[in-house]
């Protein structure tokens, strides 16, 4: 009884294994193919368009030096406004806490970089990809838009867009080395495959309000 057991749960867990192996190269493979074509490492490559939309992340690490994932995404998005790729920013991120609030960060630091504080605009609840991405359809009116975050990021934010009916396209910020952002690739994985269980489930953004208007 107890060896049967045993071999009934090792057979449920090996098949466990292999359906998380499958969904998370199925899930790669189906996001990386939709965006491969909609990615841009280049500057003058890029298509101008009204609104880049910079998706926030943390700008310092736990151990309180930068964050470069941050960083090279202030970088991209000064560099396409400079380049008059885009005429707008939109700034989505968290903004959890009155002591985290990644929005009025990205903007301080793009002002700082020379970027005037009436282009840019912020959505304080931007705090999931898939909120960033239904926002700024449904919230600030938005049909395409450039997506400004590394590639791995970009390819499943423009798969979610796309779903979501918002076309889009992504500028490559600088990325990380896989040795130092493993966490995040990890991390990066496991979300793939949980955008499958949100579009199935049709999850929705965890708040709404207001329109606003970009101009």
């Amino acid at each position: 009884m107890g060896l049967s057991l045993k071999k009934t749960t090792g057979w449920g867990l090996a098949a466990f294994g292999a359906l998380l192996c499958l969904a998370l190269l199925t899930s790669h493979y189906v996001i990386a193919h939709y965006a491969k074509d909609k990615m841009y490492d280049k500057l003058e490559d890029v298509p101008a368009q009204q609104v880049g939309l910079v998706l926030g992340t943390s700008k310092r690490l736990k151990s309180g030096a930068p964050n470069p994932y941050y960083t090279n995404r202030i970088l991209a998005t000064t560099l396409l406004y400079k380049s008059n790729k885009i005429k707008f920013v939109l700034a989505s991120g968290d903004n959890g806490s009155i002591y985290y609030n990644e929005p009025n960060t990205i903007k301080k630091d793009l002002i700082a970089a020379g970027i005037p504080a009436d282009r840019i605009f912020l959505d304080y609840a931007g705090f999931r990809t898939l909120d960033s991405m239904v926002r700024a359809k449904e919230i600030f009116g938005l049909d395409s838009v450039t997506v400004i975050s590394q590639k791995f990021h970009n390819e499943r934010a423009i798969y979610l867009a796309g779903k979501k009916g918002l076309k889009a396209i992504g500028f490559n910020a600088k990325d990380v080395s896989i040795e130092a952002g493993l966490r995040v690739r990890v991390r990066e994985s496991l979300a793939r495959v949980k955008v499958f269980v949100d579009l199935a489930l049709q999850t929705q953004p965890k708040f709404f309000g207001e329109k606003v208007t970009i101009d």
